[in-house]
């Protein structure tokens, strides 16, 4: 008998420590930071349930049960067969990556992005001693493409060791194609760069696109890459601190193993594990609801837009629960935006300059919420548009 899950329920999540809601002040509607405001799938709260029960939370042994989740979730979901060797279990993506740089570089290297892209690659690269270089997706009407010819011009550079990959991409909405990452691919494999994939949005993909992990497009491509993943996003545990680092070629996978201890972040805590297995092995129905959803969500803030706000495109999104809307009409720098919509309009989005300069004069929105809850958003943003 199949479950209809409720993501049109209101959870209150002030007075929980929300980094999403409790940071913002009474009465601002936080669409932002990149969680949902829905519960996670009963197959997770059950089992986290369970182990509270028991009452005894002391150092964790990662199980055969996690990595068979991993693989096996990988290998039906996505066709990418894994091997449990080349997993390394880490507390998020963003402790995954920046082991991963201090790895595969040394200070002053230079590490490519494909701007505008997740903010925290900057600072993994920065805290690394390394250099960002932008290599800039062209913005073609609704939507992004990889500048092929600046990838190759910035590759070739005998300083550019790596390449940080957002698939799907955040905050651009897309989901690269096969041939697009096979482009990419050639391009890094040609110039000795090593692409290191945050995949971390792979479950929240819409109808039409089809999510390719880059390392599962050639044997290559698989030992020339690093792949991040996680079911953080996708199932809303971003709190329980869990990741697997995919790496096949050992020489490298004992390089970042060693990193991952250097850095201290080798532990993980038993709820993050108890969640990974049971989202893998029993989230699966809850996950396509979900999808379904936020593809409502999607279509009622472009309906919404096309009807109200004409003059704000929206970048098509084809994955994500990231919406990338154009407020250059409005010639406010994306930083002062933010400010001024927090204090005058009661919402926070994301400034769009968090993601590289190539992001000025746009604006982030979370759409992982309620629908009433995104409707207001729209209506209070349109209501400051209109009489600023």
């Amino acid at each position: 008998m199949r479950t209809e899950y409720r993501f049109d329920e209101i959870i209150p999540r002030r007075g929980t420590d929300s980094y999403k809601w409790d940071s913002a002040a009474e009465g601002v509607l936080p669409l932002w930071v990149a969680d949902m405001d829905f519960r996670t799938a009963p197959a997770i709260t059950d089992v986290l349930q369970r182990r509270v029960a028991h009452g005894i939370f002391g150092y964790t042994r990662v199980p055969d049960e996690y990595y068979e989740a991993v693989c096996h979730w990988f290998g039906s979901r996505h066709g990418w067969p894994l091997k449990r060797e080349w997993l390394i279990y880490t507390s998020g993506v963003v402790p995954a990556l920046s082991a991963i740089i201090k790895a595969l570089t040394a200070p002053g290297d230079k590490v490519l992005v494909q701007t505008p892209v997740y903010n925290c690659f900057f600072s993994s690269i920065r805290n690394n001693g390394c250099e960002a270089v932008n290599t800039p997706l062209r913005h073609e009407g609704n939507t992004y493409r990889m500048d092929l010819e600046d990838l190759e011009r910035k590759a070739s550079d005998p300083k550019a060791k790596l390449l940080l990959l957002c698939n799907p991409h955040n905050p651009a909405g897309r989901v690269w194609t096969r041939d697009e990452l096979q482009q990419m691919g050639d391009i890094c494999l040609r110039h000795g760069v090593t692409v290191v994939a945050d995949e971390i949005h792979c479950e929240l993909v819409f109808p039409g696109h089809t999510y390719t992990p880059f390392a599962s497009l050639s044997e290559e491509f698989l030992r020339h890459s690093v792949t991040c993943v996680s079911p953080s996003k996708a199932f809303n545990i971003a709190g329980l601190q869990i990741a697997s680092i995919v790496c096949a070629d050992g020489e490298m996978r004992q390089r970042i193993d060693r990193a991952i201890n250097v850095n201290e972040v080798c532990d993980v805590n038993p709820f993050g594990v108890e969640a990974t297995i049971a989202a893998y092995n029993n989230g699966a129905e809850w996950l396509e609801q979900l999808l379904v959803y936020l593809r409502e969500n999607s279509r009622t803030m472009q309906e919404f837009c096309r009807s109200e706000l004409p003059q704000f495109p929206l970048t098509e999104l084809e994955g994500t629960y990231l919406m990338w809307m154009d407020c250059s009409v409005l010639q406010i720098p994306s930083d002062e935006l933010e400010r001024r919509l927090i204090a005058e309009a009661r919402l926070w989005l994301n400034s769009g300059t968090m993601y590289g300069p190539e992001g000025e004069g746009f604006m982030r929105w979370n759409i992982a919420c309620p629908r009433s809850r995104l409707t207001e958003a729209l209506e209070r943003f349109c209501h400051w548009v209109r009489n600023r």
